[in-house]
């Protein structure tokens, strides 16, 4: 969970520094990736969790 936590923290840094300045979307880019990337971790180790409980 910590290192959903912080995957997280990391892209919403990304997404601001890439929205605020200027020439450095492709941060703002960046940040979409990792969030999608951290949200399929977090769904694939739920599954997992699942297939292990049940």
């Amino acid at each position: 969970m910590i290192l959903f936590l912080v995957l997280l923290a990391f892209a919403i840094v990304l997404a601001i520094i890439g929205a605020a300045v200027a020439g450095m979307q492709y941060l703002l880019a960046i940040a979409v990736l990792v969030l999608i990337a951290d949200v399929g971790y977090l769904a694939v180790r739920s599954a997992l969790r699942r297939r292990q409980a049940g």
